[in-house]
């Protein structure tokens, strides 16, 4: 069920909102290979109308599973946005849709989460990626350390038939 505020409550005071909306709202599992979302979206907002538009704002909390794309070591990332504001005018040419008197903050908040998301996730900054694990682990023995040299050597001498 998407996350509603409904404008007849609005009339009187502002309205608290704290709860969880289900990943499934949120549509966001195929936006990257690297990045799923696992549990639900938490939030902690107050709702109040202003005049001719609504003014949402509080703190959004939402933990990732992501993949490292240096070495591929699975990690959690959590998007905390601590002071989320979403002005929404209920006039005009850039009014939200309402349906029976309520507004869909969702889309909202997708557009926002979205926006939060890394770029490029790295369990760690200073992760070395997969030549850096393989001379974690065999640091020891010289036959686990990449040598490029070699390498190249070996593919100098194949022979290719056009």
């Amino acid at each position: 069920m998407p996350l509603t505020i409904n404008l007849r409550q609005l009339e009187e005071e502002a309205l608290q909102l704290k709860g969880e909306l289900p990943v499934i709202e949120l549509e966001l599992e195929s936006l990257d290979e690297l990045i799923r979302v696992g549990e639900p979206l938490k939030y902690d907002l107050e709702a109040q109308q202003m005049e001719e538009a609504l003014l949402v704002q509080g703190t959004l909390t939402l933990k990732l599973d992501c993949d490292c794309v240096r070495c591929l070591k699975r990690f959690t990332h959590t998007i905390r946005l601590e002071e989320w504001a979403c002005h929404l005018p209920l006039e005009g040419d850039d009014a939200v849709s309402v349906s029976s008197d309520s507004v869909d903050l969702t889309p909202y908040l997708r557009e926002d989460i979205v926006l939060a998301f890394p770029q490029h996730p790295l369990c760690d900054p200073e992760c070395s990626g997969l030549a850096g694990s393989l001379k974690k682990k065999g640091s020891a023995s010289k036959a686990a350390k990449p040598d490029s040299a070699a390498a190249w050597a070996a593919l100098d001498k194949l022979k290719l038939k056009n």
